[in-house]
């Protein structure tokens, strides 16, 4: 048990959390929204440092992210736990775990092992997903800061419900995130995720002033939020706050956790969507979660042609030059290309 950071010290031994966009009040012996800090006698705990649920090596196209060092492997790491209640979480039995089983678990790991083994097994960075990573901030800050030192990327694949304080004391360590930004509309957010949408706006648009590499993934559900108006104004929300070479990722929906009666994501529905992200000037959209569309491929602005092929998270061919086009020199949008 770590005391936690961002937080500050009421009247009667309550606090209130600044990590999250929840801005928890949590008296003497509760814990906030995410289940997983808890006031102790007046201090605030996390009560998942360095406890990991989840440990793999994946592609980085998995995270996904398209555009920072296509084809390199990211250590991935998770602690139980997250601040919002999507109901259709595809993670839930680990996400929810503190709130659906009353129960914390992992298996200890000091921030040491993490930066050692992302480079025993050659990865490019460490990708702090599954879960919720801001709910485990005081950890992964202290393995960014490591990784850092050992030039390894760290990665956030977040739903961006996070504070700008928290956002202002990691974004140094911060090189790339993946966010989710579920919905263009604040309705959507309250009924199926507790939340709302503004924060996680702003929380974007504050990540893109600094300067970290983002790109944004929607999961499309039929009948909430495939909306073709709703689709417009959140690609344009993209190309105009985030600029047009941010990548939009369009997944398609699997019943889940609690939401069980939307059917699977219609070809045509992601289709549509694609369609739309490009009509919003976007120049890198994605269809995800339906290999053999061909909408996992990189094409070039200026060309058309493709300049990464990808069969699912595998890169399948490259047509790039110090970063540009190989066949017309269009300059590509990303890192490490």
């Amino acid at each position: 048990m770590q005391e936690a950071r961002l937080y500050d010290k009421l009247d009667s031994q309550a606090v209130q959390c600044r990590l999250c966009a929840h801005r928890c009040t949590i008296q003497p012996g509760r814990r906030g929204v995410c289940g997983v800090r808890e006031n102790r006698a007046g201090t605030l705990h996390s009560l998942i440092y360095g406890e990991l649920i989840a440990r793999a090596i994946d592609p980085i196209e998995k995270k996904p992210l398209f555009h920072f060092h296509p084809g390199s492997s990211a250590f991935s790491i998770a602690s139980a736990g997250c601040n919002l209640r999507c109901s259709f979480c595809q993670n839930a039995e680990i996400s929810q775990m503190p709130r659906d089983l009353q129960s914390i678990e992992g298996h200890r790991l000091a921030p040491e092992a993490i930066v050692a083994a992302a480079g025993h097994y050659g990865c490019r960075s460490i990708a702090y997903t599954y879960t919720e990573p801001a709910i485990a901030f005081e950890y992964v800050y202290d393995v960014s800061l490591l990784a850092r030192r050992e030039r390894v990327a760290n990665i956030f694949v977040t739903n961006g419900y996070m504070t700008p304080e928290m956002l202002e004391a990691y974004h140094p360590y911060l090189d790339a995130a993946n966010v989710d930004l579920k919905s263009f509309r604040d309705e959507f957010y309250r009924r199926l995720c507790d939340a709302r949408l503004q924060p996680v706006l702003d929380a974007l648009t504050l990540m893109r002033r600094q300067g970290i590499w983002l790109e944004v993934t929607t999961l499309i559900i039929p009948g909430h939020n495939d909306d073709p108006a709703e689709l417009a104004d959140l690609a344009g929300f993209i190309a105009r706050e985030l600029g047009v070479g941010t990548p939009w990722h369009i997944s398609r929906f699997h019943p889940a956790y609690r939401l069980t009666d939307a059917p699977p994501t219609p070809a045509a529905t992601l289709q549509r969507a694609h369609d739309i992200g490009r009509e919003a000037g976007l120049r890198y959209v994605y269809i995800g979660n339906l290999p053999g569309l061909r909408g996992e491929d990189t094409s070039c602005p200026g060309c058309g042609r493709t300049v990464i092929g990808r069969y699912g998270f595998a890169v399948t061919e490259r047509h790039l030059k110090d970063g540009a086009c190989a066949y017309c020199g269009t300059k590509i949008d990303g890192v490490g290309l």
